[in-house]
C-alpha cells in the first residue's frame, strides 16, 4: 500500500535555480534573515527543496511537508549543524543545535559539515490490527544527510509530515568505527529553541522526580517550565499549537527536556546509575525526536505522526490479540475493602473472582482482572519486591478452578505481576509465569513496577544491586524485554508504571496500554485526588503518546461523601465520556459491581461502547478546557460521542457532519441534569433519544466538570 519515490540529490547535483543560490562570506545572523527571504510561495510550492549555500563550505538543506506548509531548514553555516523550522512562513523553532557527545569521541556536533544528502517522499497507508484508527495515512517528505568532521560521519534523517517533523541520528559502522565498537553517550545537543517564546503557554509535568509521570499537569508561561518529560505541549502566541516527544524509544535512554534559557530547551537523557546516558556500540539509531504542529489544539489529537515513525509489526499473525473491556478486583483495594495479601478482607480469593466473573458474564464483559493472587503481598511489599512468587498463588486462590469457571462464563482471567521495582526478580521468574499463565488460558496480564523515581533494583553482573530509574535505557530494555517474551506466549502487556509510550504498539501489538500518569485510584486515596480538569488536559498531553488504561467507569463517586477530599470531582456523566475521549483497547469498568446496580441505565453506555475503531476525529476542545471526540466502531455503522469540561460549565455545539450522509441514527443521548454540579450534585443526568442525520448539530451541555457520552445507533 506504500509507494515510494526517490529523487537523489547530492550536494553539488542541482539544476534548478529556485534550489541553488550562492551568498559569499554572510555572517551568520545576516545570513539567516537571507535565507528567510527565501521563503516566497514559489519555493514553498517545492515538494523537497535544498538551498545550497557556498560560504567556504556552508551549506543549508531544506524539507518541506507534502502540504508545503512546514519546511524544515538544516544549516551548518555556524561550523555546527543547526535546524530551523517554519510553519505557514513563520519561524516556530529557531535555529537549533543538534549533535551527541561520546566518552571516546567526543563531541559529535561543533566542527560537522554537511557531506552528501539525498531525498525521498512516500505516499501510502498501512493497517492497524487494533487502534484508535484501522487505516493510517503515511505521507511524508525525507532528507538523509551525512555529516563529518574529516574522522568521523554522523547521519541524520528528517522526515516531515502535514502534521509535524521527526529526526533521528544514524553512527554507521565506518572506518574509524568498525561494527560492534563499544560506545557511550555522555550527553545529547539536541535543541528545541522555541521561537515566539515570549507570552507562550506550557501544559506539562516534571521529569526525573520520584512519582515518575504520576503528577498534575501544571498550566504556566513557558519561561517558567524547568524540566519537563514529553509529551510537552504548548501553544505560541499566534495559536500554533506543539508538543516535542519521541517515537520508537528503543535501547536508548529516554529523552526528557531542559529549559536552559527562556525558550531553548536541550534534550536531557536519563542517566544510569553510573552517569552514562546511553551505552551502546557503533551502527545505532536514537529514537526519533518528534514535533507535533498544529493551526489549534484539535490538529494535535487528530496526529499519527508518532505512529508513523514506527517500524511495521514485528510479530506476524497477531489474532490471539483482543481488545476489550473488563472488571477486576481493584477498586476495593483502595477503597481498603480488601487487601492485596492474605487475611480475612483479602481481595483475591477464588470465590471473589467467581462473584466478579458472573458479574462480568451477565454483563458482556471480556474479563476480570484480578489482583493480589500471588504470594508476596503480605508485608512492606513496597520496598521488598524480592519476596514475590510468580508462580505460586495463596492458598485461597485457585487458578486452574477460576480459569475454567470462567471458561465456561466466556469470561478469561486478565492476570497481575507486581514486581515493586525488583526487576531482576521478575525477569527469572518471567518464562515460568508467562508459561503458567498460557497453560490456563490467560491472554492478558497487567504489570506494575511499583517504586519511587531512580529506585528500580537491578542486580548486575558482578551480583551487586543497581538502582535505575524507570525510563532509563536499562529500563528501556526491560519494558521490552517483558512484552516480547510475553508474546512468545500469546499475551499481551498493560505496563502499569511504565515507560513512556512511544507508539511501539505498531512494532509489537500486544502492548496494548500502559498507565503513565495519575490514573483514577488517586480519587480514592491521593491528596490532592485529579482535578476537574485532569482529564481535560491528557488528550492535549499524556494522550499523544499512546493509549491509557485510566481505568474509567466509577458510579460511586463519593464514597466517604461529597465534602470528602478523596472522591470523584466529576459527574456521573463525565465517567461515562471517558471512554470515549480517553483512548484504550481495552477499558476497565473500575467500580464495584455493587455500584453499577444503581444506575443500570447509565451503565448501559459502558456495555455499549467499543473499545476498537473504525476511525477517531478530535471535534473540538482546547487544552485542559474541554475536547470533543467522535469515534466510529470497527465493522459497524454506529459512530460514538464523548465530551467533557474541566471545572467550568460550558456550552459546547458539535455538528454531526462526521456521521454518514446517507444514514438516519437514533442518537442515545447520556446528558448532564440542568442542575448537575460535580461538587453538589453529580448524579442529575438526563438520558434521551432523537432521529438525528448528518445535517443535525447538537447543542451539549456540560456541567461543571461535566460530560456527553452518545451512541449513534445507525437505523
Amino acid at each position: 500500500m506504500t509507494h515510494i519515490h526517490y529523487k537523489n540529490k547530492d550536494q553539488g547535483m542541482f539544476s534548478n535555480p529556485l534550489t541553488h543560490a550562492r551568498h559569499i562570506n554572510s555572517p551568520k545572523r545576516h545570513h539567516r534573515h537571507w535565507a528567510a527571504s527565501l521563503f516566497t510561495p514559489s519555493l514553498l510550492a517545492l515538494s523537497i527543496g535544498s538551498l545550497l549555500c557556498n560560504s567556504a563550505t556552508a551549506q543549508t538543506l531544506k524539507l518541506s511537508s507534502p502540504d508545503k506548509q512546514i519546511v524544515l531548514s538544516l544549516s551548518d553555516d555556524t561550523g555546527r549543524p543547526e535546524y530551523q523550522i517554519h510553519f505557514h512562513g513563520k519561524s516556530i523553532i529557531e535555529p537549533s543545535r543538534l549533535g551527541l557527545v561520546f566518552a571516546s569521541l567526543g563531541e559529535l556536533g561543533q566542527g560537522l559539515r554537511i557531506k552528501s544528502s539525498h531525498t525521498a517522499s512516500t505516499d501510502g497507508k498501512w493497517q492497524q490490527p487494533w487502534g484508535e484508527q484501522e487505516w493510517i495515512k503515511d505521507q511524508h517528505n525525507q532528507l538523509s544527510v551525512v555529516l563529518t568532521n574529516g574522522k568521523i560521519d554522523l547521519n541524520l534523517e528528517f522526515k516531515a509530515f502535514d502534521d509535524g517533523i521527526g529526526f533521528r541520528y544514524h553512527l554507521a559502522a565506518q572506518n574509524a568505527l568498525p561494527a560492534n565498537t563499544p560506545l557511550a553517550i555522555t550527553d545529547e545537543l539536541t535543541e528545541f529553541n522555541i521561537g515566539q517564546s515570549v507570552k507562550a503557554t506550557a501544559w506539562w509535568i516534571p521529569s526525573r522526580g520520584w512519582n515518575r509521570y504520576e503528577y498534575l499537569y501544571r498550566t504556566s508561561p513557558l519561561n517558567q517550565v524547568d524540566r519537563a518529560h514529553t509529551p510537552f505541549t504548548f501553544k505560541l502566541i499566534d495559536g500554533t499549537h506543539l508538543s516535542i516527544h519521541e517515537a520508537a524509544l528503543v535501547d536508548f535512554a529516554s529523552m526528557t527536556l531542559d529549559q536552559q534559557r527562556d525558550g531553548k530547551f536541550k534534550a536531557d537523557l536519563t542517566p544510569w546509575s553510573d552517569g552514562t546516558r546511553v551505552k551502546t556500540q557503533a551502527g545505532f539509531y536514537t529514537p526519533w525526536r518528534t514535533i507535533q504542529i498544529a493551526d489549534k489544539a484539535t490538529g494535535l489529537l487528530n496526529s499519527h505522526l508518532i505512529l508513523n515513525l514506527n517500524e511495521p509489526n514485528k510479530l506476524g499473525d497477531v489474532s490471539w490479540v483482543k481488545p476489550g473491556k473488563y472488571v477486576g478486583i481493584w477498586w476495593g483495594m483502595h477503597l481498603n475493602e480488601n487487601t492485596w495479601g492474605s487475611g480475612p478482607t483479602h481481595g483475591a480469593t477464588t470465590s471473589e473472582t467467581e462473584r466478579y466473573m458472573d458479574f462480568a458474564a451477565k454483563y458482556q464483559f471480556d474479563g476480570v482482572l484480578v489482583e493480589g493472587w500471588n504470594q508476596g503481598w503480605d508485608g512492606d511489599w513496597f520496598h521488598n519486591g524480592d519476596q514475590f512468587s510468580f508462580t505460586k498463588a495463596y492458598d485461597d486462590f485457585d487458578l486452574p478452578a477460576i480459569t475454567a469457571y470462567g471458561a465456561k462464563k466466556g469470561v478469561r482471567l486478565i492476570g497481575h505481576h507486581e514486581t515493586a521495582g525488583s526487576v531482576t526478580h521478575y525477569r527469572n521468574q518471567m518464562d515460568d509465569a508467562f508459561a503458567l499463565y498460557e497453560k490456563h488460558g490467560v491472554t492478558q496480564v497487567k504489570t506494575g513496577y511499583v517504586a519511587d523515581g531512580g529506585q528500580i533494583k537491578r542486580i548486575d553482573e558482578n551480583g551487586i544491586p543497581r538502582h535505575e530509574w524507570h525510563d532509563g535505557q536499562f529500563m528501556v530494555g526491560e519494558y521490552l524485554h517483558s512484552v516480547t517474551e510475553a508474546a512468545k506466549h500469546h499475551i499481551s502487556i498493560n505496563s502499569h508504571e511504565p515507560i513512556k509510550d512511544t507508539g511501539l504498539r505498531r512494532t509489537y501489538p500486544n502492548w496494548l496500554a500502559r498507565e503513565g500518569a495519575r490514573g483514577q485510584e488517586y480519587n480514592a486515596w491521593g491528596s490532592p485526588p485529579n482535578s476537574p480538569e485532569h482529564t481535560a488536559m491528557l488528550p492535549f498531553t499524556r494522550m499523544l503518546a499512546g493509549p491509557m488504561d485510566f481505568t474509567p467507569g466509577i458510579f460511586d463517586l463519593a464514597p466517604k461523601g461529597l465534602d470528602a477530599e478523596n472522591r470523584v470531582q466529576t459527574t456521573l456523566m463525565k465517567q461515562l465520556a471517558l471512554y470515549v475521549v480517553l483512548y484504550s483497547p481495552i477499558q476497565m469498568a473500575a467500580d464495584l459491581p455493587r455500584n453499577y446496580q444503581k444506575h443500570l441505565d447509565a451503565f448501559q453506555f459502558i456495555r455499549d461502547v467499543p473499545t476498537d475503531w473504525y476511525q477517531s476525529i478530535a471535534l473540538a476542545g482546547e487544552v485542559g478546557d474541554y475536547v470533543v471526540f467522535a469515534r466510529q466502531a470497527k465493522d459497524q455503522q454506529d459512530w460514538y460521542l464523548g465530551a467533557l469540561t474541566d471545572e467550568n460549565a460550558r456550552e459546547v455545539k458539535v455538528k454531526l457532519d462526521f456521521l454518514d450522509p446517507n444514514k438516519r441514527y437514533q442518537a442515545q443521548i447520556y446528558r448532564d441534569g440542568a442542575k448537575a454540579d460535580w461538587k453538589t450534585n453529580p448524579y442529575d443526568y438526563v438520558i434521551e433519544t432523537k432521529e438525528v442525520s448528518a445535517k443535525d448539530s447538537l447543542t451539549l451541555q456540560l456541567a461543571s466538570s461535566g460530560g456527553t457520552a452518545i451512541r449513534f445507533k445507525a437505523l
